[in-house]
């Protein structure tokens, strides 16, 4: 061994050593070796610095905003909403669809996002159907991780094996290439989370984590919204046809306080509020969400003579729309000016663009119309509109304070009906990639424009959307892979693997190449486990003779394998608080699992990718 390579092997120790102890954070780490390598001698500035120059690194980049645009538009909160009601009563069915929806979801988009996404959606239907959240949590976290087993886009490893094949020369994974093993995994995954389910039943069936936090539903009750807000459908000789929605008529001589309206639009429901109505006029066929506090008649009354139908409202309907439709309680502060004023002289709807929906004098909820209402110090203000004007409206040092944002808060859509848009922008990003017209990368990065064409997404999130530690990570792990070769580092790992197989059957060293890249994936970040195993693998495709393809696909196979424990990926430290999970339930539900794949691996890869072709 000369002494170059033993330098490097001392570096990639120290790494792997602080990535398993999780001291410092991984990109710190990863720019600690930045500046290491070069000083030893081993690598050029040049060399160091070319991960920043590599392709991956920029679709990996892009494919953080695509991710963040799919949720600022709701197209992840729709599906989670289609899985609540598709799901019914049955567990076994929410499973199941839990697992293809979160797998086919993270195959163009980042697993971690998916499942910080779906947890409050299970928390929510585990609840509604009584079970433990034990046994939906880990499902999800798994299918999240097999989702990177189904396309090239999925998952950084693959993009990393990829991209180390055609470094060497080699061809590379195609869009689709590992989608028939990933689709094999789902299958059995479900299988498999379907009878281990009841290894994760515990004592707190029907049990979801408590929150302090106020929801929808309770300030409905609160503020007794059902009784006093109506939907309200506009016929075709309704006098509001054609009116602007800010026109002042229909509040004075209607006494009909519209606070949104939805309409049907490309298939799908979109809302307009009240507060922001940007030149919106009404249409037949339009329904009304209004507050007919002030209308003498009631709504039997109102549909007279507005010629509209009432519709059921309940709670539902703030809760299907909540990641539009804001609601929040305020309190006046001993110094506000609006108190001894009436809500009518505050101006809300036209100064802060909410309205105030109900008002709580302590104890006492306030039933008739609030716009005469005089504040007093004590009271609590319910308020409709945009989650960015309820925030405005609490900022600090103003005449109001908000109250902790109820739970739904959380799931806001900035870009509800762009949701069309954002679809068509990743469905172009795909057809370029499949078809190879242009590299990824830069169809990835078609689609990002696009998506800030379309506004999907602004430039300020487009930035915050992208995980910066994660691309430090890979750019700081990619120059080991050019030290290990030029020392001879891959050569020698490669050989030691064949020489301790023997001539052991290609299935075998397959076997063993799977089983040492997921033990490292146990305590390694699961890309950094990709960066060092790929040559090896594809080093030792050449000593054999054989394709390099298959032994590159089992790297990229048990790289997403990170079933065994709560800290192999990000996505199973999400789940492990909210489905009450201990290290060794991990364990003994990840491994016998991570074994399945590996046999997955082994037997069906040299089928699909022939060792030699």
């Amino acid at each position: 061994m000369n002494p170059q390579l033993l330098i490097v092997l001392v570096l990639l120790a120290a790494a792997i050593a602080m990535f398993a102890l999780g001291r410092p954070r991984m990109d710190v780490v990863a720019v600690l070796m930045i500046v290491a390598l070069p000083l030893t001698g081993v690598l050029t500035v040049p060399e160091t610095l070319s991960g920043f120059a590599d392709p991956n690194v920029v679709l990996i980049g892009a494919l953080f905003v695509v991710g963040e645009a799919l949720s600022r538009t709701g197209v992840t909160y729709r599906l989670g909403d289609w899985l609540s009601r598709t799901a019914g009563t049955s567990s076994a069915r929410l499973i199941v669809l839990l697992m293809v929806c979160v797998a086919l979801l993270g195959a163009v988009m980042s697993s971690t996002g998916v499942v910080a996404i779906f947890i409050p959606v299970v928390l929510s239907i585990a609840k509604r159907l009584g079970v433990s959240p034990r046994q939906l949590m880990m499902p999800l976290s798994f299918a999240a991780l097999i989702s990177g087993m189904l396309t090239l886009i999925a998952t950084a490893p693959n993009l990393v094996v990829d991209a180390e094949l055609r470094r060497l020369g080699h061809d590379g994974f195609g869009f689709f290439t590992i989608t028939p093993f990933g689709l094999a995994v789902l299958v059995l995954g479900i299988g498999y989370m379907l009878l281990a389910r009841r290894f994760l039943a515990g004592d707190d069936d029907g049990a979801v984590l408590a929150t302090d936090r106020s929801t929808f539903p309770a300030l409905i009750e609160k503020y007794g919204l059902a009784e006093r807000e109506r939907r309200l459908k506009v016929g075709r000789r309704s006098p509001l046809v054609g009116l602007p929605l800010d026109d002042r008529t229909v509040r004075r001589d209607f006494g009909l306080r519209v606070l949104a309206v939805e309409r049907g639009r490309w298939g799908q429901k979109t809302l307009t509020l009240g507060t922001d109505p940007g030149g919106f006029r009404i249409r037949a066929g339009d329904v009304l969400l209004a507050d007919l506090a002030g209308h003498a008649g009631g709504a039997g009354s109102a549909a007279g003579r507005l010629g509209v139908a009432e519709l059921p409202l309940g709670e539902g309907f703030f809760v299907e729309t909540s990641r539009e439709l804001g609601l929040a309680e305020i309190i006046l502060p001993p110094s506000s000016a609006a108190l001894g004023r009436t809500v009518a002289e505050l101006r809300m709807h036209d100064d802060h663009e909410v309205d105030v929906i109900g008002i709580r004098h302590g104890n006492d909820l306030v039933s008739r119309a609030v716009s005469h209402e005089r504040l007093r110090l004590g009271d609590t203000l319910l308020v409709v509109g945009s989650w960015d004007a309820i925030r405005r409206l609490g900022a600090p040092g103003g005449d109001f304070i908000a109250l902790e944002l109820p739970v739904e808060a959380e799931e806001r859509v900035a870009a509800a009906s762009r949701a069309p848009l954002a679809l068509l922008s990743v469905a172009l990003m795909i057809a370029l990639m499949v078809t190879g017209l242009v590299p990824n990368f830069v169809a990835a990065l078609i689609a990002c424009l696009l998506l800030g064409l379309f506004r999907c997404i602004d430039l300020g999130a487009a930035y915050r959307a992208i995980h910066w530690p994660t691309l430090l990570l890979i750019v700081g792990m990619l120059p080991f892979a050019v030290a290990l070769e030029k020392t001879g580092g891959i050569d020698l790992a490669a050989s030691a693997l064949v020489s301790w197989l023997g001539g052991a059957a290609p299935a075998l060293i397959l076997a063993g190449l799977f089983a040492v890249t997921a033990l490292i994936g146990m305590f390694v970040s699961n890309t950094a486990t990709a960066v060092l195993m790929a040559p090896i693998a594809i080093s030792i495709a050449g000593q054999l003779g054989a394709s390099p393809l298959p032994f590159a696909m089992v790297v990229a196979l048990a790289a997403s394998a990170a079933f065994v424990t709560p800290v192999s990926s990000p996505v199973n430290t999400l789940v492990l608080d909210p489905g009450r999970y201990r290290f060794g339930d991990f364990v003994k539900v990840g491994a016998p699992f991570a074994v399945i794949v590996g046999l997955v691996a082994v037997f069906l890869v040299p089928v699909i990718l022939p060792i030699h072709p």
